[in-house]
C-alpha cells in the first residue's frame, strides 16, 4: 500500500484555536463570532477585544483538535485583557471593563479611558 501525505497541513490544527461567543442583544442574542482561520490564536484574539471588534464578548473557549481537547478559557483571557490594559495605555471600554470584572480570576486596578468634554486645549 502506497502512504499518500495528507492535504491539510499537519501544524494547521494541531494548534489552540479560541472562538469568542458574542452577545448581540436582546433581539439577535448570543452567537460564536465567524473569523478567519489564521485570526484564532490567543493573542490575535486578545487584540480583537481590546480594539473593539468584539463589542460584547461573553464566553471563550479554547481547544485543540489534534490533541482532543477543549475548555472554557473565559478566565483565563479576562485575566490576560485585564493584565494588558493594567499595564498599557489602552482605552476600556465600559463592555470590557463589566467583561473583566465579571470573568477575571486576579483584580487589576483599571481605569476606563473617559473623554473629558467642555476642557479647551486652547488654554
Amino acid at each position: 500500500m502506497r502512504f499518500s501525505p495528507s492535504i491539510v497541513p499537519a501544524d494547521r490544527l494541531d494548534r489552540d484555536i479560541y472562538l469568542v461567543l458574542e452577545d448581540f442583544g436582546a433581539r439577535a442574542g448570543c452567537a460564536w463570532r465567524e473569523t478567519d482561520e489564521a485570526d484564532t490564536d490567543l493573542e490575535t484574539v486578545l487584540q480583537d477585544i481590546i480594539s473593539g471588534q468584539y463589542a460584547y464578548p461573553v464566553r471563550i473557549v479554547c481547544f485543540n483538535p489534534v490533541e482532543g481537547w477543549s475548555r472554557d478559557a473565559t478566565a483565563d483571557v479576562a485575566d490576560a485583557l485585564a493584565e494588558r490594559a493594567a499595564n498599557t495605555d489602552a482605552e476600556i471600554t465600559p463592555a470590557l471593563r463589566d467583561f473583566i470584572n465579571a470573568n477575571a480570576t486576579r483584580r487589576f486596578d483599571l481605569q476606563l479611558a473617559l473623554p473629558l468634554r467642555g476642557l479647551s486645549h486652547d488654554n
